[in-house]
């Protein structure tokens, strides 16, 4: 037997090696041809008209693909990129950095908003004014960009005035750039004024109206534009007109970039490392936790978030945490679920942080159907370990009460565990949780070492809800872990 497993075993390892060896061949040749495909892409004849749509709510995702997409129009030296926009406002910070971006494009860009019935709101304006070309569709409109907080409500009269004329001139500086009328865009500032595509267009707001892209590409051949690379005169009609796509990372990004999932990742993150601590060695609800909590953090990145929230959030979860290792009979998970409901309420508020910008962010807040149900399950779930803990207790007094009756010794009831014999299920550090007659306590170890998980240990005192043990093998044993 042992001839025939050496001379298997060498062909097993040949074999094993011949599949390695194809495998990495395979995966060279794959990279091999990508490389070569995208080295064929950025060869062929690069379309003379660029595309991108934006869409909802201006953030950091929307900001980066503007920029992706000036790169690329200006590497592949196309004639124009055309922002087909569709926006009730967004993140100011993000807003100046797209405005930037369009001041010094190199390459021509059409701010287009369109379908019909689409708007160019609040951070909207903005990016339309800062158009080499601006345009619209019949049935759009524009305007109402005055600055009011982050949640989304009015702001007090002195920092109104700060925040809105610190907007009012930056729309009347880009208007003056691009030639447009900056009284018109100022009053969308300063009164929240709002105009419909035709009266932009009476008004000198935007260059031009237009039904479609086609449309707009022909009613703008020809025509010179100023940029810093130059003037610039667009041939455009009947042009090829190619597309850029958010990147599937910008779309993940953009949609986790939202209150209410933002909530739930770190709410359910902060969960999985609890439960991670009641469970050592489970590593699944760990490692869950610990990248729900890095995608709620990425989430946070892209929101006008207050660390405030944050706190709470995290108190929620010690909170829940000694519930559970030090059985508060509800008190302290009562407490962990009023804490995740103010984290929810605090987390993108402003409460005087200073944190208030122009132009609007269109109600950045939870929805409080979702503190609700998170709310709501934690206090179910605190309820329930403190019914636990309570009927476990009556229920060892009246064992105990049946036990002096009848003359037997009543080891389960709180008088009499000391000595028995119990198991770590939680490592003692020097706290944890026992297993001990059937039901779960909360221990310290006598002698404040740490006591693994599975270690059998002694009873050798009860404080109310608390035993003290010691491992059954000795405090020599402990030291050396065995």
């Amino acid at each position: 037997m042992n001839t025939m497993a050496g001379s298997v075993s060498p062909r097993r390892r040949l074999v094993t090696r011949r599949a390695t060896q194809m495998v990495w061949v395979l995966f060279i040749c794959l990279g091999l041809l990508g490389l070569g495909l995208s080295h064929h892409s950025a060869s062929a004849q690069s379309p003379d008209v660029l595309r991108v749509r934006i869409e909802d709510t201006i953030s950091p995702v929307k900001a980066r693909v503007v920029n992706r997409s000036i790169n690329r129009a200006h590497e592949s030296r196309a004639q124009l990129l055309v922002i087909e926009l569709d926006t009730p406002g967004g993140l100011y910070s993000s807003t100046r950095e797209i405005v930037e971006m369009l001041l010094e494009s190199p390459v021509p860009v059409a701010v287009f908003v369109s379908p019909r019935g689409a708007q160019a709101g609040s951070a909207g304006t903005f990016i339309t004014a800062a158009g080499h070309i601006a345009a619209m569709t019949p049935g759009s409109n524009i305007g109402a960009a005055t600055p009011v907080s982050s949640s989304g409500e009015e702001i007090n009269e002195t920092l109104a005035d700060k925040v809105t004329n610190d907007a009012a001139a930056l729309i009347r500086s880009v208007a003056e750039e691009r030639g447009r009328n900056a009284d018109a865009l100022e009053q969308t500032v300063r009164s929240a004024a709002s105009y419909s595509a035709s009266e932009a267009l009476e008004l000198n707001i935007i260059d031009v109206l237009a039904d479609d892209l086609d449309a707009l590409l022909l009613a703008i051949d020809g025509r010179a534009v100023a940029t810093v690379a130059g003037e610039q005169t667009l041939q455009v009609a009947g042009a090829e007109v190619g597309e850029i796509k958010m990147q599937w990372r910008e779309r993940f990004v953009d949609f986790i970039s939202n209150p209410n999932i933002a909530f739930l990742l770190l709410s359910l993150g902060s969960l999985g490392l609890v439960f991670e601590m009641l469970t050592p060695g489970a590593i699944g609800p760990g490692v869950a936790g610990v990248i729900c909590l890095g995608l709620g953090f990425l989430a946070l990145g892209n929101l006008p978030f207050n660390w405030a929230g944050v706190a709470f959030i995290i108190l929620a979860v010690v909170l829940a945490a000694l519930e559970i290792f030090v059985s508060g009979f509800g008190a302290l998970g009562i407490g962990a679920a009023v804490s995740l409901v103010l984290g929810g309420l605090l987390l993108f508020g402003d409460f005087g942080g200073g944190k208030i910008s122009p132009p609007s962010f269109p109600e950045v807040s939870v929805s409080r159907w979702v503190l609700v149900g998170v709310g709501g399950g934690v206090l179910v779930a605190a309820s329930y370990l403190a019914y636990e803990v309570i009927l476990s207790r009556v229920g060892r007094r009246r064992s105990g009460a049946a036990s002096a009756r009848d003359g037997s010794d009543g080891r389960s009831s709180p008088g009499h565990l000391v000595g028995q014999i119990g198991t770590v299920t939680s490592a003692l550090q020097p706290r944890g949780i026992v297993a001990l007659a059937g039901e779960t306590w909360s221990g310290v170890s006598s002698d404040g070492l740490e006591i693994p998980a599975g270690r059998r240990v002694r009873v050798v005192a009860v404080d109310g809800l608390l035993i003290t043990v010691e491992s059954v093998s000795g405090a020599a044993a402990v030291e050396g872990q065995e």
